[in-house]
């Protein structure tokens, strides 16, 4: 049969033609899917999902190469979206299973608010006197330096170098805890 005739058929939703076509090319392309997808099913629903977009779709086709070569290439592309397809499944699948196990890892840390808090209390006085003080009033108050500087009547480098200290001491003090102490931090 002339190719033009048969693409034109198709463009009409020629059922004759499409019985025709289906019936001359399914085998021929489930064997080409099954050579990219192995899986004998999944390449029949490849082509069944070709020829159900050709039926719907086929008023739009625009074939500049052969019928058979326009086939076999939609084929080809399916597969390999297909496989690309899987490719991202497993990859969501293998990161949720490692946000899984890490949550169960996690488990074994939790701690109530109430003793995280304490942590940080009992830390804190672990603090000398004016680095305390200067440190409360820097992240609990929320003065800036200049202004703990003059209320305390002591050098703005001085604040800063407090600060610098409490917050190394904290760091080495909490730091099996820190992630939790953090998040604590940023919900209050």
């Amino acid at each position: 049969m002339d190719e033009k005739y048969l693409i034109n058929e198709l463009k009409n939703k020629n059922k004759v033609v499409f019985d025709f076509v289906f019936t001359y090319y399914y085998s021929g392309l489930c064997a080409y899917a099954r050579r990219w997808v192995i899986d004998e099913d999944t390449a029949e629903d490849l082509v069944q999902d070709f020829f159900v977009h050709l039926w719907t779709e086929g008023h739009k086709l625009e074939i500049t190469s052969s019928l058979k070569s326009y086939f076999f290439a939609s084929i080809r592309n399916m597969s390999i979206n297909h496989l690309k397809h899987n490719q991202v499944k497993k990859r969501y699948e293998n990161y949720i299973t490692k946000q899984h196990s890490e949550s169960l890892q996690f488990t074994e840390w939790e701690f109530t608010e109430a003793e995280i808090i304490e942590l940080v209390e009992k830390t804190m006085e672990k603090l000398p006197p004016r680095c305390r003080e200067v440190f409360c009033l820097s992240r609990f108050e929320g003065k800036n330096n200049a202004a703990i500087a003059e209320m305390l009547d002591i050098s703005k480098r001085t604040v800063e170098l407090q600060i610098s200290n409490a917050l190394k001491i904290l760091r080495t003090e909490l730091k099996d805890y820190l992630p939790l102490v953090v998040l604590l931090w940023l919900l209050k």
